[in-house]
């Protein structure tokens, strides 16, 4: 009989749905917390960070990576470390000291890469998954007497696997108007070097603090946070640089806006802010709503459906 299951036939094995999990990074009491994107199941996941501020979730490997930004902006300590989705094996990545204040950090699955931005160190750098080859792709500035020129902070970072390309921001001083947001090649021109390049394009200028970066591949478009004061700031923008002039403001009204992660099929945006907010919004910034309030102190967020 078709379909009867013989003797020796095994049992089907079922598999646990996917499921949707934000994770966020609370720089106030230095830890890692996932919760639900309705805001529920919120569970805190690491504890003991330095002054988080940018994650990015490996589905495949089942990890967490996170950047320290260290101890003052003064001193040479940032690190990044990894750990399960389940708060288990933390590992120290890039060591203390090999990169100075990083900030936002992005995951090139395709590549087995990690990218971020250093901000007083002024750089955009990489590496492996794994710690190794780390690499300065970006140099804005060196030495004490550029450190203390904000224009020269790199900040957020995005990556655009298809055409490999990197875009980040620097963000100048406060509401300084002077902010930027840049694109250049994953590999470095031959004959050049990190701090002179003929292949970085200025995007988009005169922002007044452009902060975390995320860009859709599938529509091309970038989306950024930006913590001026309004009425460009404190607020998520979005552009699609290969045609876009200028940027449009999706939402506005944020307490300090940092952290933003999208999630393109479900069309999604989640978006935290220093006053302890974590807000949800559709793609095109409608259907704004809290899903926590005043709860502390957030830098980064990431979805991921684990």
């Amino acid at each position: 009989m078709l379909g009867a299951k013989t003797a020796h036939s095994k049992p089907s094995i079922a598999t646990k749905p996917a499921t949707g999990r934000l994770f966020f990074l609370e720089v106030s009491t230095n830890r890692i917390q996932a919760m639900n994107p309705d805001g529920s199941n919120r569970k805190v996941v690491v504890t003991d960070c330095q002054l988080p501020d940018g994650l990015a979730i490996d589905v495949q490997a089942g990890h967490i990576y996170w950047t320290n930004m260290g101890s003052a902006i003064d001193v040479n300590d940032g690190s990044i470390e990894r750990v399960d989705v389940d708060g288990r094996a933390r590992k120290l990545i890039v060591p203390r000291g090999a990169t100075f204040t990083p900030k936002q950090v992005q995951l090139d699955q395709k590549n087995d890469k990690l990218y971020w931005c250093d901000r007083e160190g002024m750089r955009v750098m990489r590496c492996n998954l794994d710690g190794s080859e780390i690499e300065t792709l970006i140099e804005a500035g060196r030495g004490d007497v550029d450190r203390w020129d904000a224009t020269r902070w790199c900040i957020g970072i995005a990556i655009d696997n298809e055409r490999r390309q990197i875009y980040w921001t620097q963000k100048g001083p406060e509401n300084a108007g002077v902010g930027r947001i840049f694109r250049a090649n994953t590999v470095i021109p031959d004959g050049e070097d990190p701090a002179n390049r003929s292949d970085v394009e200025l995007l988009y200028g005169g922002l007044p603090e452009p902060i975390h970066l995320e860009f859709d591949m599938s529509n091309r478009a970038l989306y950024w946070t930006d913590r001026g004061d309004p009425p460009r700031g404190n607020t998520v923008n979005r552009a699609r640089p290969d045609r876009d002039a200028n940027p449009e403001i999706l939402i506005t009204h944020l307490m300090e806006g940092i952290g933003i992660a999208i999630n393109v099929p479900g069309n999604q945006m989640f978006v935290t802010d220093l006053a302890g907010s974590i807000y949800s919004a559709d793609l095109d910034g409608k259907n704004k709503r809290n899903l926590l309030w005043s709860q502390g102190n957030f830098t980064g967020i990431a979805y991921a459906e684990i």
